[in-house]
C-alpha cells in the first residue's frame, strides 16, 4: 500500500515539473498582471530605439576639431625675408675689394666687416662715443695685423693718446695732394713703426686692439686731405687700385 502512494505521488511531482517547465510565467498570472507585463516590455522595447539615436547624435564635427594655424608660419617666413634683405643691402652698401699688387691698397689685404662709417652717429649707452664719426671702423679680429694704406712716413705715434688710443699717423703724397692716414685703439705692445720711419704700402703698422675710447676690438681709420677728415670708405673706394 505504502509503495502504491509513493508511486502515485512521484507521478504527481512529475506533472507538476513537466507543467511548469513547459508554460510561461505569465500563463499563471491574471489577465490584468499580463496586460501590465505586456505593457512595460512594449515601453522598454520602444525606449530603446530613442537612446540609440541619442547616442548615435551625439559627434564630433571633424572639420571643427582639425583647426590648421597657419599665422605663425607666415610671420616667420615674413621676418626671415626682412632680416636677409636689412643685412644683405648692409653687406652692399660696405662692399670692396683689395688689389694686393695696387700702390693704394685697404688696411687689410682681404675685406672685413664694417661696423661705423663715417658721419653723425649715436651709440646708445656709450657716453664717451663721438656723436660725429670721422673715421670707419674696422672689425677683423683682435690681434689681425693692420697694413700701411701707401708709401709715406710716419709723422706720429701715440701711446693711451686719449680716444684714439694706442695710434699712428703716416703722412702720403699722392698725385701731388698731401694725404693722411690715421690708425687707432691699436693693441697695446703691437705698434710696429717710430716717428720718421718710411714704410712701403702693406707695411704692418700694428695690429687690431682696443686702446682708448672703444668699446671693442677694431680699428678706426681716419683719412685726412690737408689736414681735413674725408669719408675713408668713400676715398679708398674712389684711390685704391
Amino acid at each position: 500500500m505504502l509503495r502504491k502512494l509513493m508511486t502515485v505521488g512521484a507521478m504527481a511531482g512529475a506533472a507538476a515539473l513537466l507543467i511548469s517547465t513547459s508554460l510561461p510565467a505569465s500563463a499563471f498570472l491574471p489577465a490584468s498582471s499580463g496586460s501590465s507585463a505586456s505593457a512595460t516590455t512594449a515601453s522598454l522595447s520602444a525606449a530603446e530605439p530613442a537612446e540609440a539615436l541619442s547616442v548615435q547624435n551625439m559627434r564630433v564635427d571633424d572639420a571643427a576639431a582639425v583647426a590648421a594655424p597657419t599665422r605663425d608660419a607666415y610671420t616667420v617666413v615674413s621676418l626671415v625675408q626682412q632680416i636677409a634683405t636689412k643685412y644683405a643691402s648692409a653687406a652692399r652698401s660696405t662692399a670692396y675689394t683689395n688689389d694686393p699688387n695696387g700702390t693704394i691698397q685697404w688696411p687689410f689685404p682681404v675685406p672685413v666687416p664694417i661696423t661705423y662709417g663715417f658721419g653723425p652717429r649715436s651709440v646708445p649707452g656709450c657716453g664717451f662715443c663721438s656723436t660725429f664719426h670721422e673715421g670707419v671702423d674696422f672689425t677683423p679680429g683682435s690681434g689681425v695685423a693692420i697694413q700701411a694704406i701707401a708709401d709715406g712716413v710716419v709723422s706720429k705715434v701715440e701711446f693711451d693718446g686719449g680716444g684714439l688710443g694706442n695710434n699712428v699717423t703716416i703722412d702720403h703724397n699722392i698725385n701731388g695732394q698731401k694725404v693722411q692716414s690715421v690708425y687707432g685703439h691699436m693693441l697695446t705692445g703691437s705698434v710696429r713703426v717710430v716717428v720718421g720711419q718710411m714704410v712701403k704700402v702693406t707695411d704692418e703698422v700694428g695690429q687690431v686692439g682696443s686702446t682708448g675710447a672703444s668699446t671693442g676690438a677694431h680699428l678706426h681709420l681716419e683719412i685726412h686731405l690737408n689736414n681735413t677728415p674725408v669719408d675713408p670708405f668713400a676715398w679708398l673706394k674712389a684711390n685704391a687700385n
